[in-house]
């Protein structure tokens, strides 16, 4: 019998379980570019599938998919300054083809606005042109020089690009919550992930927007990472890429734009915030293997076994994504710690009693726990439990957030709470030399200023300098 390699760590000592769960699932793997990271069927399943419902619901909102070109000339960058200050130090550049220099350096994409936005200033001349809603799925290189962490922070990774264009400020401002209404149903419904939803400061907004929007998810380590997120890009790269259209006046008009994206972080966030000591947990809608049967049996019972196993394989895959798992390489018990460490959500084992039951042993993966079932309408049973576990899953993990964020009325409470790993949730007078000397003095930043916590902020002081407050923010160690 092959022996199964697993996890050597508990999760407390996360860097550590967090690699060696990626990697000995057989969900991601290293490759030979620093940084860069490959993915394999099951991972990129969960891809394809955050993919698939995102761009759905993108489109029943009218928005368009569109593509555009990987390399862009260092000329199309100098136009919007700001944008290009935010992103240089992150930018790779093609300089040279065999053996010959170019005459103009190529920026391999690290966001497209500017390649787009050369483009769409050529195809909109009237109000009638207006919206335009683009999108595209994509990926993009950005030169991290910190240490780089699967999915987490890497050098190459896939999202989407929105791209949207009005006609006016209020189009283009209400488009907002729709878009981050689309990123958290995907979140809840998908990947049963919670998170905080607020505006970025300004000191944290994206190069060359005029706000900037985020969902943000702690970490099982106590720090935040940057989920989906939006930017009113109001009117800045419409002047430096001459996008205007006569409006119904006849008169000239520079647009409006957001942008909006959605990357593979997500799945790193989702990993780390489910898993366990045992490995992975996969919520069941994008899991690549729903259901994993493993046949227990000696050389008596096997041909019995098996053929139940078969009848019930036969039956559940009309409806789920199942694996029979036949294969005498492994032990059974070196199966179930297999298929516990890549996440499967659902483990059905089938002996010799079981099939002179007519019944079923099951084991969610998030429970782990052992229940025979009768095999009677059994596709609604387990449609049923993938469900509850989804819930579960999620109430878990918001409860988890709920849990780490502490209310904070002093500077004194705010270094306690981020010493014990917590966010700390203060109120703040907007000032940038406050939020500055927090950042310096704590090494935590402002992550976002929460949509559902600024009630009441009238009352508030500065948690810093004690001044009258306008925000409330949540300042965390963060990736």
């Amino acid at each position: 019998m092959v022996q199964f390699d697993g996890i050597t760590v508990k999760k407390s000592e996360f860097s550590e379980w967090y690699t060696q769960a990626l990697i000995k699932s057989e969900f991601f793997d290293y490759s030979s570019v620093s940084g860069c990271i490959v993915f394999r069927p099951d991972g990129y399943f969960i891809w394809e599938s955050i993919q698939k419902f995102t761009d759905l619901a993108f489109k029943n909102e009218g928005i368009k998919n569109a593509y555009f070109p990987l390399l862009i000339p260092e000329k199309l960058f100098e136009k919007e300054k700001e944008h290009v200050e935010g992103f240089n130090p992150e930018v790779a550049w093609v300089m040279q083809v065999g053996n010959s220099k170019l005459d103009e350096k190529l920026a391999i994409r690290p966001t497209s606005e500017t390649i787009i936005y050369d483009s769409v200033s050529k195809w909109i001349k009237s109000w009638r042109d207006l919206p335009l809603r683009l999108n595209q799925w994509c990926s993009v290189v950005r030169w991290e020089f910190k240490h780089p962490t699967p999915l987490l922070r890497t050098r190459e990774f896939l999202w989407n690009e929105g791209h949207t264009i009005f006609a006016t400020q209020e189009e283009a401002n209400s488009e907002r919550d729709r878009i981050l209404q689309i990123y958290s149903t995907i979140l809840k419904e998908y990947l049963a992930l919670p998170g905080i939803i607020g505006q970025k400061t300004e000191s944290e907004k994206f190069a060359g927007a005029e706000a900037s929007y985020s969902i943000e998810f702690i970490m099982p380590d106590g720090k935040m990472i940057q989920g989906p997120d939006f930017h009113n890009d109001g009117q800045n790269f419409a002047k430096a890429f001459d996008i205007k259209f006569l409006d119904k006046e006849g008169k000239n008009q520079y647009a409006y734009q957001n942008t909006f994206a959605i990357t593979t972080r997500v799945i790193g966030a989702m990993l780390a915030i489910h898993g366990d000591d045992k490995g992975l947990v996969i919520p069941p809608k994008v899991s690549r293997i729903q259901i994993v049967i493993v046949p227990i049996y000696n050389n008596e019972s096997k041909e019995e076994v098996l053929s139940y196993s078969n009848k019930i394989y036969t039956e559940l895959n009309k409806d789920f994504r199942v694996l029979l798992d036949d294969v005498d390489i492994y032990s059974p018990g070196n199966k179930f710690n297999r298929y516990e460490l890549r996440g499967i959500p659902l483990r059905i084992e089938i002996g010799i009693k079981e099939s002179r039951e007519n019944a079923l042993t099951i084991v969610r993966r998030d429970l782990m726990k052992k229940e025979k079932i009768e095999n009677k309408g059994i596709t609604s049973q387990l449609s049923n439990i993938l469900y509850n576990m989804h819930e579960d899953m999620y109430k878990k993990a918001k409860e988890a957030l709920s849990n780490a964020i502490v209310i904070v009325n002093n500077y004194d409470e705010l270094k306690k709470a981020l010493s014990d790993a917590k966010i700390a949730q203060a109120a703040w007078c907007g000032s940038d030399q406050c939020e500055k000397t927090i950042k310096s003095d704590t090494l935590a930043k402002s992550t976002n200023m929460p949509f559902d916590a600024q009630q009441g902020i009238e009352k508030k002081k500065c948690v810093y300098c004690g001044n009258v407050a306008k925000h409330i923010v949540n300042f965390a160690k963060s990736y």
